[in-house]
């Protein structure tokens, strides 16, 4: 008799099957074992040395700017969430690293004179520093610098722009 056709099978483990095989010239019968191995499971993995970040990936990645109301320098409803969330990085960075300290930049919208726009973002970053340290932020490392109009994150002459140019921005101090 000549075997004609097939058959998948899929067992979970070992399974010994029986074979029939009828035809015209009789029939035959047989068995098969199919062992099944279940390779092992793979090692967990290896956690190697942890990368850790640098304070001005931290600055740069986790703390958010604050954004200010035309010609004002308080810090907005909208700003104290961020505030608070900025407080405990910050908290976390100075005392992960000594001697670190962060420039709060006050920065302004290009309407008013560079001198006027000089004032305002000094009170806006001078509002932001202490915002933080009443959050617990240690005042002495902290400093304050003011950009004014000099550096606009957008230039269109627009107000989504001019708010984008309204804010104080934290960054790594010297």
């Amino acid at each position: 008799m000549q075997a004609n056709g097939s058959r998948q099978v899929f067992p979970a483990n070992a399974t010994t099957y029986t074979l029939i095989a009828n035809g015209p010239g009789g029939s035959a019968t047989g068995t098969v074992t199919v062992d099944v191995t279940v390779p092992p499971a793979p090692p967990p993995p290896v956690e190697g040395p942890r990368t850790r970040r640098s304070a001005t990936e931290i600055l740069s990645s986790d703390v958010q700017d604050i954004y200010f109301d035309y010609d004002r320098n308080d810090i907005r409803e909208d700003a104290r969430p961020i505030m608070s969330k900025n407080a405990d990085v910050l908290k976390q960075v100075i005392a992960d690293n000594p001697g670190f300290v962060v420039l709060v930049e006050g920065h302004c919208d290009e309407r008013g004179s560079a001198e006027y726009n000089l004032g305002l973002g000094d009170r806006r970053s001078t509002a932001a520093k202490e915002y933080l340290v009443s959050l617990g932020v240690p005042a002495d490392r902290m400093k304050t610098i003011s950009f004014g109009k000099e550096k606009p994150q957008c230039t269109d002459a627009s107000e989504s722009c001019f708010q984008k140019n309204r804010r104080a921005h934290f960054a790594p101090g010297q």
